[in-house]
């Protein structure tokens, strides 16, 4: 018998999703534009108002909140998770329900900051929170679900990149990674690395805007990690990719922060950029002939181009593959 753990969540999802789809086949239920474990959110054709657009999330107080965080931060970082699935597709979301479990001795003053950080990022990106659900629960644990909606001829999904599209992510990456590293060690943090931490910015308007330009081949958010997010797209669009590792963005204080008599400093900064995840940026590919066009509405680097096969990244002057590993539930 095979317990969970052994697996890992990406494998765990292949499990649950081959399932659903095995039984919607024998059902008589219209399926989804896009169904489960396939993007970032399930896609549903609402016929004369667009496609809605789904996604949950999940979180728990010792997993997915470090030490540290006030209930204001908890709250926005529940609601942010959301709002970056939603980003993805190219969507504008439009309301977002929320269910707490929350532990029997929490105060009340907990709760009150809590859903205020909720409420304040939901209204900071154009939405609020619509309903949802209460109980008592030995962790705290919030379920997010957040709605969207988009034009059929603007959804962002996974699958469409090309060989000899352009790899691109908006913001800078590896914060995420060297703030949690520091807090577990008791090092000192920049200020503006923890904040971008603990209050990740969904990319609500970046997304819109490049969905709504025509450029865009794939996209989805970096929540896991590059490294893992470039293999999902890459098995979504049948593709390879091709990085620069000195292309990638990474925050001005990131590379102060490489512990003194750890790995070379280059060393630390690639692997909180590429193999670490909780940056909440946006992974996607372009038309190389849209490059100024898109360039005109959102801001984003370029690191990479799509190939035919493989997933490569260049680093200290030398071509390795870049491994299949990240953020994941379950099996490391």
């Amino acid at each position: 018998m095979t317990i969970i753990n052994k697996l890992r969540e990406r494998d765990i999802i292949s499990l649950i999703t081959g399932l659903l789809e095995a039984e919607s086949k024998t059902g008589s239920i219209h399926g989804p534009v896009v169904g489960p474990g396939n993007d970032d959110c399930a896609v549903i054709d609402t016929c004369d108002s667009g496609l809605l657009v789904a996604t949950t999330d999940m979180l728990h107080r010792k997993a997915d909140f470090p030490l540290g965080m006030t209930p204001y931060q908890i709250g926005w970082m529940s609601i942010a998770v959301n709002l970056s699935d939603i980003a993805a597709m190219g969507a504008r979301p439009i309301g977002i329900m929320t269910a707490l479990g929350l532990p029997s001795g929490l105060e009340v003053d907990f709760v009150k900051e809590l859903v205020s950080g909720m409420s304040d990022c939901a209204c900071r990106y154009g939405t609020k929170i619509i309903g949802g659900d209460v109980d008592c629960h030995d962790e705290l644990t919030i379920v997010g679900s957040a709605l969207g909606m988009v034009d059929a001829g603007q959804l962002a999904t996974r699958k469409g990149a090309r060989p000899g599209d352009l790899v691109c992510v908006t913001g800078q990456l590896g914060t995420a990674g060297a703030a949690l590293e520091a807090l577990q060690q008791g090092r000192g943090v920049d200020p503006e690395v923890l904040e971008k931490f603990y209050m990740p910015v969904p990319r609500i308007a970046e997304g819109m805007a490049l969905a709504g330009s025509g450029c865009l081949t794939a996209m989805m958010d970096i929540s896991d990690g590059l490294a893992l997010s470039l293999h999902d797209l890459a098995a979504a669009s049948g593709v390879g990719f091709h990085i620069k590792a000195s292309d990638i963005p990474v925050h001005r204080s990131v590379r102060d922060m490489a512990p003194v008599g750890d790995m070379i400093v280059d060393d630390k900064v690639f692997e909180w950029s590429v193999y670490t995840g909780g940056d909440f940026e946006l992974l996607f590919t372009l038309n190389t002939d849209c490059l100024e066009k898109a360039g005109k509405v959102a801001q984003f680097t370029v690191i990479g181009e799509v190939t035919a096969s493989g997933i490569t990244i260049e680093h200290n002057w030398h071509t390795e593959d870049v491994e299949p590993r990240g953020f994941q539930q379950f099996g490391g």
